[in-house]
């Protein structure tokens, strides 16, 4: 830019005197150059196949079936009419990034992760050799496309999950040869239910359960933690939860993504809390992105509640060994309702009663280490960071003391979500997430922490050259960490 760019978010920046970091903006991917990648690292039957999946570029399946067909299998309706097209500026900006860098001082922005679109479902496809060179391609495509910009924007790698070992090749790949900073690794694993593949194989790819990497996982996944850990990357999640439970409309878009990021983001966190991951791999820094910190807050304090009440010292309060059971004869011989006439509950058998629960699951917090609530608290405020939007009035609750165990707060990350349809106007985003300094919801200090502290301390508190050579790295330099 020539000249200070004459917008509300620019002056904002201008009047707060400190970067603001964007967490998550979004490219909008140029189909056909990355057709010529996913050629070029898996010639041009594979290339084919992509292109004829549906993810890349053509129309999703569900439009190819009939109405009654999408409500015989429950396809659901998949994303439509995504992007801002009337302000055609800005659908221009989502796709050229020499354009993207040249406005970021108009959004009111110093420097911006940017994650992909397209590039998001890949991470999904089932056929194995189709999804490791799509993804691998994906981040060819970005790291060479966004090289020339690298001062004010970085891409994040898309990393696949289906095993350890394609995560791990992945990484070594995007990090050690692509010289890549960011990666956004896939949230969950859709796996058949293995009766359903025995009995019933035609409906394989209809019944699933979603691996989410430890609780009852195939696989051992801490091969992939160390693997960031030694590339000093922090894993992010960026995944959906449009299909799942009551998200699966063949009609709605809408009643499909409603809370769709939140869902996945608190599956994959609740997750590696329970699995034990932070404790195994205490200096990894986490980022769940695109479903605000609502859910957060919520899974913060139930997890806390859970176990206080769960953990297995406190079981024995519900143990039916503990169960005085002379002084439960005495009252309902006493207090029976006339009904129940004098037969003495069948305890033992009765409604969610004395179960054989075996001796080695009864403490279902072993393998998260946890030893005190305590701990749960430092996890959720040193290694679990969120994702929020601009507009986002509940981003306040992360700040909220009052309401939060242990007055805490908790880390988000200025996420803008620039590049679709959710952001009509990029050069709203700052000026969106400071309306909360203005309605007295968050004060000055927390706002800084939202749009810079907290967003250096993720990148560059796992890899302190991160901001290197960018815009902001002298203001990085003087913030302490």
């Amino acid at each position: 830019m020539t000249s200070s760019p004459q917008t509300r978010s620019a002056e904002i920046r201008r009047q707060i005197g400190h970067p603001v970091i964007d967490s998550d903006g979004h490219m909008i991917e140029f189909g056909p150059a990355v057709h010529d990648y996913v050629e070029e690292l898996g010639g041009k039957e594979l290339r084919d196949r992509f292109v004829n999946s549906g993810l890349g570029g053509g129309l999703f399946p569900w439009y190819h079936l009939t109405p009654e067909l999408r409500d015989k299998i429950r396809m659901i309706r998949p994303p439509w009419w995504p992007f801002p097209t009337r302000n055609t500026l800005d659908r221009a900006t989502g796709t050229l990034p020499k354009l993207l860098h040249e406005r970021l001082e108009e959004f009111g922005v110093d420097f911006t992760v940017l994650y992909p679109t397209v590039g998001l479902f890949p991470l999904v496809i089932d056929d194995t050799e189709l999804r490791q060179v799509v993804c691998r391609a994906f981040n060819k495509f970005h790291a060479e496309l966004l090289a020339p910009y690298a001062d004010r924007m970085t891409p994040v790698a898309i990393i696949p999950m289906h095993t350890p070992e394609e995560a791990v090749a992945e990484l070594d790949y995007a990090i050690g040869e692509l010289g890549m900073k960011g990666v956004m690794l896939a949230g969950y694993v859709r796996r058949t239910i293995p009766i359903i593949k025995e009995k019933a194989p035609a409906a394989q790819s209809l019944a699933v359960w979603l691996d989410t990497f430890t609780i009852d996982s195939p696989y051992d996944y801490d091969p992939v933690w160390a693997k960031c850990e030694e590339l000093k990357v922090a894993p992010t999640f960026h995944s959906g939860g449009m299909g799942w439970g009551s998200r699966m409309s063949p009609s709605s878009y809408v009643f499909n993504h409603i809370g769709n990021f939140a869902a996945a983001g608190e599956a994959i966190c609740r997750s590696l809390l329970l699995g034990g991951v932070p404790k195994r791999f205490p200096n990894l820094k986490f980022a769940f992105l695109e479903g605000g910190v609502g859910w957060g807050c919520t899974l913060y304090s139930d997890s806390i509640s859970h176990w206080k009440k769960r953990n297995r010292d406190h079981l024995q309060n519900y143990n039916p060994a503990n169960l005085d059971r002379e002084l439960w004869k005495n009252l309902f011989a006493k207090y029976g309702e006339e009904k129940y006439g004098d037969r003495l509950p069948l305890i033992d058998e009765g409604f969610l009663g004395a179960t054989p629960e075996p001796e080695d699951m009864l403490d279902e917090f072993a393998a998260s280490g946890l030893e005190s609530p305590e701990e749960i608290r430092d996890i959720f405020t040193h290694n679990f960071y969120f994702g929020c939007e601009a507009d986002d009035p509940v981003n306040a609750w992360a700040f909220n003391k009052k309401i939060n165990p242990y007055d805490s707060e908790l880390n988000v990350l200025f996420s803008s979500d620039i590049g679709h349809w959710d952001v009509p106007d990029m050069r709203e985003v700052t000026e969106e997430a400071y309306e909360l300094v203005e309605k007295g919801l968050i004060d000055e200090r927390q706002f800084r922490d939202f749009v810079f502290r907290n967003p250096v301390n993720f990148w560059a508190g796992q890899n302190p050259d991160f901001f290197k050579g960018t815009s902001v790295e002298k203001a990085v330099k003087a913030e302490k960490i």
